[in-house]
């Protein structure tokens, strides 16, 4: 009696071990009912739930900066008013939920971006990924975007600039 009681309470452990992360860093799924900027995004989801998302491993130019708007609309054309999965990565000091972004055509938008030239490669925070270097520099040969400008100015730099100001 003892024993399968043991067997039970391992058999519990185990299975919560396993599925924790999958609890976590799940699979989100919703429509996109907004589009903040060229990066971020609110998500309703199936049971109504609004969440701000964040893509992961990029960085768009600000709203306020060269191709920061041409940024948005990309996106908004993208993914608003469509259903789009996220596989969420992490949640930042925000609130945000940071994720990869695939439309229902299998689209990887995080990847759509830097294909257009209209976001960074963002190796702060995604370090080993030199498929993504190598969309960046393509669209840098192709002068795309963002890298038709002769010095563009990267937005966590343009940030740091504003907060001096």
């Amino acid at each position: 009696m003892h024993n399968r009681k043991y067997i039970q309470h391992e058999i519990f452990f185990v299975t919560l071990l396993s599925i924790l992360p999958l609890l976590i860093f799940a699979q989100l799924k919703g429509k996109v009912v907004g589009v903040i900027d060229g990066d971020t995004f609110k998500l309703l989801t199936a049971d109504n739930k609004q969440i701000k998302v964040r893509l992961y491993g990029i960085d768009c130019p600000e709203k306020k900066q060269d191709f920061g708007q041409v940024a948005k609309q990309f996106l908004s054309e993208q993914i608003f008013g469509k259903q789009v999965e996220v596989e969420q990565k992490d949640i930042d000091r925000y609130g945000r939920t940071i994720g990869m972004v695939f439309t229902d055509k299998h689209i990887n938008v995080n990847e759509a971006l830097l294909k257009a030239g209209l976001a960074w490669h963002y190796v702060y925070f995604e370090k080993n990924n030199p498929a993504w270097d190598n969309l960046e520099n393509d669209a840098k040969a192709a002068k795309k975007g963002l890298w038709s400008q002769p010095n563009p100015i990267e937005p966590w730099n343009f940030r740091k600039q504003k907060k001096k100001e």
